[in-house]
């Protein structure tokens, strides 16, 4: 005579979970690489299968034993960050094969520059300004005729250190001691 099966609870959310957690698709690196994706695969948490392209980039410039290597070398929590950097610098070099993430570093450079010139000139005007509607007390404004008390006169240009670079590249100093 057989007995019916007792059923345990939460016994057949553990079968479908365990059975699911094998049959998701292959992360993104064992896809490109043809392999089966195990459950301790180093790199499933940072390639999801939603973004082969990540993968593809990372491997062309890398390599996937040197970011296998990497990822075990750095400390777990730090993986997500080195992934990140290696998928930024890939995708850096694929567009610009001579310079990669450094041509995007000196364009970002030359424009902070470019707008320090422009932030000092612009609080180099306001002073002028401001220092030409304060009258003196003999009546007259500062800027007209005598001078200012700060002992620069209206239209000059208030230097910063980052003034002095005629092609603001961050390298060409006016003072030519090269």
């Amino acid at each position: 005579m057989l007995l019916p099966k007792k059923e345990v609870p939460g016994c057949a959310l553990v079968k479908i979970m365990a059975s699911s957690s094998y049959s998701n698709s292959p992360c993104a690196a064992c896809k490109f690489l043809r392999r089966k994706c195990m459950p301790d695969c180093i790199f499933a948490p940072y390639f999801p299968p939603e973004e082969p392209q990540k993968f593809a980039n990372v491997h062309k410039i890398f390599g996937a034993s040197n970011v296998s290597k990497l990822l075990n070398e750095v400390q777990p929590h730090q993986r997500e960050d080195a992934v990140n950097s290696l998928a930024y610098e890939a995708e850096a070099r694929i567009k610009d094969p001579v310079y990669g993430c450094v041509g995007a570093i000196s364009v970002l450079q030359r424009q902070v520059i470019r707008l320090q010139k422009e932030l000092d000139a612009t609080n180099a005007d306001l002073i002028r300004y401001t220092c030409n509607e304060i009258p003196t007390q003999d009546g007259r404004r500062m800027g007209e005729g005598g001078g200012s008390s700060l002992g620069q006169s209206p239209g000059y240009y208030y230097p910063s250190p980052w003034n002095n670079d005629p092609l603001g590249d961050g390298y060409h100093r006016g003072d030519n001691n090269m």
